[in-house]
């Protein structure tokens, strides 16, 4: 039935014996990879008391104050991100207070007009909010590059020039109205955050 002769067990155990087996346990049994050795290995030396106190990751200082921050990057990141989160949350909550609100009686049809006007608000208020805060950051950074300091003129000029881009096809009225709604919330925030620090 079989074609191969069957297999000799004792030639295959002459080539190897027991004591030519090598586990695990034989290589790593010897290796001590104790702290210091990490330590070592990493550069990092042995500090005070063999610990590490701080571990700077670049050379740009971070400002004090609630929202610590690393520069203009770092400030349009989360400045945008946040800003985005905020104002989808807000409009979910608006689309769904809106569709809770229509006059079908149908179960399917109130909740297909609940995910439609979520759907709808969320997302076009986030991406409103977001722009609004991208532009709003990198504008301050360019006044604040320009200016060399960082102030409350800087924040209430970006929050104008932001808001009047923003409505700029718009018309004359609506750039007004929105660079002074923007400067406003610029000032309020300014003011907030100076006197949480």
């Amino acid at each position: 039935m079989s074609s191969f002769p069957p297999a000799d067990q004792t030639s295959n155990t002459s080539f190897y014996s027991q004591s030519d087996t090598v586990n695990v346990s034989d290589i790593l049994g010897n290796v001590d990879f104790g702290s210091a050795q990490i330590r070592e290995l990493a550069g990092l030396g042995t500090g005070k008391l063999g610990e590490i106190e701080f571990v700077q990751v670049d050379d740009v200082p971070m400002t004090a104050g609630p929202i610590a921050s690393r520069g203009v990057l770092d400030d349009l990141c989360y400045g945008t991100g946040t800003t985005y989160l905020a104002g989808l949350s807000f409009g979910g909550l608006w689309g769904l207070v809106e569709g809770t609100r229509g006059p079908n009686s149908n179960f399917k049809l109130r909740i297909n007009t609940v995910l439609n006007s979520v759907t709808r608000r969320g997302p076009s208020i986030g991406n409103s909010c977001g722009i609004l805060a991208m532009g709003y950051n990198g504008i301050n950074g360019v006044i604040t590059t320009i200016r060399g300091r960082h102030d409350a003129v800087n924040n209430i000029a970006a929050g104008a020039l932001v808001g009047a881009i923003f409505k700029s096809t718009a018309g004359i009225r609506a750039m007004s109205v929105a660079s002074v709604v923007c400067a406003s919330a610029a000032a309020a925030w300014t003011y907030t955050f100076r006197h949480l620090q």
